[in-house]
């Protein structure tokens, strides 16, 4: 896999998360520390992007 092919899945994943996050920020039931977990998931991701980017 190359660098680009790379960070694009990464992106990919951070995307779906971001779409998990302001799901479950609407939904009834789910606890903020499950949605802080995906926070977390999606920061780790973004850090990643923007090191192997050399941002």
């Amino acid at each position: 896999m190359s660098l680009a092919s790379h960070i694009e899945e990464l992106k990919r994943k951070h995307q779906d998360l971001s779409t998990k996050v302001d799901n479950a920020q609407r939904a009834p039931g789910v606890s903020t520390l499950d949605v802080s977990e995906l926070k977390k998931q999606k920061l780790r991701l973004k850090e990643e992007i923007e090191r192997l980017s050399g941002n």
